[in-house]
Order: C-alpha cells, then sequence, then structure tokens
C-alpha cells in the first residue's frame, strides 16, 4: 500500500517518485500492472489529473508503457533517457528552466544553421506559418506555448535530419512545463513580448535569407535573451511558477 503524498513540492513530482522508487526497488518488476488510475487516487490521495501527469513522466522517462484497454505495464530495466523535468533532482523550478534553456541554445542554433542552407520552400512556408499561429494563439488569449513549440519543431523538420528533429521533438515533450514558465514570465510585460516576437521573426529571416551563420546566431541570441529574462523575474514570479502544472500527454 501506497502512503498518501502531500507537501509543498509540485504533487505530479512526488508521484513520479513514488512510483518510480517502487519500479527501482524491484518491488514492480518488469511486466506488472500498476495499480488502476483509481486506485492510486485512493492511495495516494491526489487527483486524477495528478495521477495521469505522473504516469506521463515515467513513460517519458521510459519505465512504463501504457496499453490500450490493459493498464500501464512496468518495461523492462533498461539505460533511462533523459528526463528534464526530473533528472535535476532537489534543484528549484528557477535552476531547472534555465538548465533547459542552455540545453535548447546550442540544438536550436544548429537546427537553424541548417535549415538555412537545407530548407525547401514548402519548409519556409511551414515556418511562416508556424510562426504566425503563435500571435494568433496570444491573441486569443491562449500561452501561445504548443505553437512556440511547433515553429522550432518546424525548423527542426527543413533540415531533413531526422536525428535532429527526434531530439528537438523530445526536448520539446520533456521541457514542456518549462517552455510554459519562460512564456509565462514573457507575458508578464509588453516589451519582453515585443522582444521574443522579433527574436523569432529574426531566425526566420536569416534562414529565409539563406545565411546560415545568422540563422545560428539569432537561434542562440534568442535562447541567451529567454535566459536572461528569466533571471529578471523576482521571487514573487517564481512562487507562482511552481504551480504552472501541465500535462506532459498534451504536449506536441
Amino acid at each position: 500500500m501506497l502512503s498518501k503524498v502531500d507537501g509543498p513540492v509540485r504533487l505530479a513530482d512526488r508521484v513520479a517518485a513514488v512510483l518510480a522508487e517502487e519500479i527501482e526497488s524491484g518491488r514492480l518488476s518488469e511486466g506488472d500492472k500498476l495499480p488502476t488510475e483509481v486506485e492510486l487516487v485512493k492511495q495516494l490521495g491526489v487527483s486524477r489529473t495528478v495521477i495521469r501527469e505522473a504516469v506521463s513522466r515515467l513513460r517519458n522517462a521510459g519505465l512504463v508503457e501504457p496499453r490500450q484497454g490493459r493498464g500501464v505495464f512496468v518495461l523492462p530495466r533498461r539505460t533511462r533517457p533523459l528526463d528534464l523535468e526530473t533528472d535535476a533532482g532537489a534543484t528549484g523550478t528557477k535552476a531547472k528552466v534555465l538548465q533547459i534553456v542552455e540545453v535548447r541554445s546550442p540544438m536550436e542554433g544548429e537546427a537553424a544553421h541548417l535549415a538555412a542552407t537545407r530548407a525547401t520552400a514548402s519548409d519556409l512556408a511551414r515556418m511562416r506559418k508556424a510562426l504566425d499561429a503563435i500571435d494568433a494563439a496570444v491573441a486569443a488569449g491562449g500561452d501561445g506555448v504548443a505553437e512556440d513549440l511547433a515553429f522550432h519543431r518546424s525548423i527542426a523538420e527543413s533540415t531533413g535530419n531526422a536525428i535532429m528533429v527526434s531530439t528537438v521533438r523530445y526536448l520539446g515533450e520533456v521541457s514542456h512545463a518549462g517552455i510554459r514558465i519562460t512564456r509565462a514570465n514573457e507575458a508578464r510585460r509588453g516589451d519582453f513580448f515585443e522582444a521574443v516576437r522579433e527574436e523569432h521573426h529574426a531566425i526566420l529571416a536569416a534562414i529565409e535569407q539563406r545565411d546560415p551563420k545568422a540563422a545560428r546566431a539569432a537561434a542562440r541570441r534568442h535562447m541567451e535573451h529567454a535566459a536572461a529574462r528569466l533571471l529578471e523575474a523576482g521571487p514573487e514570479f517564481w512562487d507562482s511558477a511552481e504551480n504552472l502544472d501541465v500535462d506532459l500527454d498534451t504536449a506536441p
């Protein structure tokens, strides 16, 4: 029987840690079925939304596999992939988000560099459409996170490098909450929001101009400025950021 989960740390993180410990310790072994969602809600004393997010984290960490109509099963032990939401251990939200930006910076830079040399006319049109979708989402009252990710993914897709595409997609999935926090910070101030918009357009402009060096520089500058904007955020913002939960099942 699992103990109820409470405390100031994000509940989904705590639930994921409890379930991961059950797996790592061998109490749940390869092929075992996790308790049902209803059972986990009752045992852990949290909502179904929290359980679903926690299971999503375990899935992204390569520990479990949902099987349609059958439940969630423990996978064979193997080298675990990166999980940027939880691998930082006790590191606080601010530090984790900044680490995500550091990881994305060189990857986004190289993707933009390659896109500037390889993108087709249809690739450029898809990037432009993705960029316009960010403005449309924000104008409609959304946070633009999914659209932001789609824009960066469209750049990676235009490289023609399947490993690049998979890596950028994976980084987007496991750092979805971090990107949401970054955009929440940028939405606090009009100058931040406009700066982000200009940075995105600068990346696309360099790619359209077939200038790989400028495209790489623009993408990395965007990441560096994102980090700088996060560093400017005060304690009040980071206190509220702890509650910006996101269900990874909805990540694109």
